[in-house]
Order: C-alpha cells, then sequence, then structure tokens
C-alpha cells in the first residue's frame, strides 16, 4: 500500500526537551533543607573536614611558633635575633600557612557544592 507524500510521518531526532524525574531521584540539597539524618551526615561531614585542615593548621603554626619561647631563653643576649626572627622569620611560613589555610576551605567547599548540586 503506497503512501501518499502528504501523509509521511517525519521522526525528528535530538535531545528531549523535558525530562521527567524518576519517582525515587536523589536529592541531597533536599536532604539537607529538610534536615533529614542524611542531611545531616552531609553537613556534618563538611563541618568535619573544615575541622581537619583548621586543626593542621593551628598545629603547624604551633611546631613553627611553640619552640621560641626556648630558642629565646637559651639565648638571653641576642635582643636583635628575636625581633628578626619574629619580625622578618616568621612572616613568610605564617603567609604561606594562611595561604593553604584558605586554599584548602574553599576546596572543601566546592567539593561539598559539587557533591550537593543538582547535576
Amino acid at each position: 500500500m503506497p503512501q501518499d507524500p502528504a501523509e509521511r510521518r517525519v521522526t525528528v531526532t535530538g535531545p528531549p526537551r523535558r525530562t521527567r524525574r524518576a519517582s525515587g531521584y536523589y536529592r541531597p540539597r533536599t536532604e539537607i533543607d529538610e534536615q533529614t539524618t542524611l542531611g545531616h551526615t552531609y553537613v556534618r561531614s563538611l563541618m568535619r573536614s573544615q575541622l581537619r585542615a583548621g586543626l593542621t593548621a593551628f598545629a603547624v603554626l604551633g611546631l613553627l611558633v611553640g619552640p621560641l619561647p626556648l630558642l629565646f631563653a637559651a639565648m638571653p643576649d641576642a635582643r636583635r635575633l628575636e625581633w628578626a626572627v619574629l619580625g622578618f622569620g616568621l612572616y613568610a611560613p605564617l603567609v604561606l600557612l594562611a595561604r593553604w589555610y584558605v586554599r584548602r576551605a574553599e576546596r572543601n567547599e566546592r567539593d561539598f557544592v559539587r557533591l550537593v548540586e543538582d547535576r
């Protein structure tokens, strides 16, 4: 049975314009907003990673600055050395430590957002 050219069917292919979400679709952002146990676990994980970065920076700071009073007590007549160490010797390591901490905290937040986004 030949078809009339006016009655031909045309199939259009391409990406679907609307997609339906499955009924059991998993949305972490909703879990966090509704403060469910799973959402609480996500937030607690972010807070734990931020705390770990902060404690690491604090430990490095303590190891860097902690022994200085002992060093200064061992050399009682080296006042200029004390000011040089405190003024110039600690500046660069403290700036590097602060930079590391900020980058680590931002990376933790970026990873958390990537985990929670609806993509």
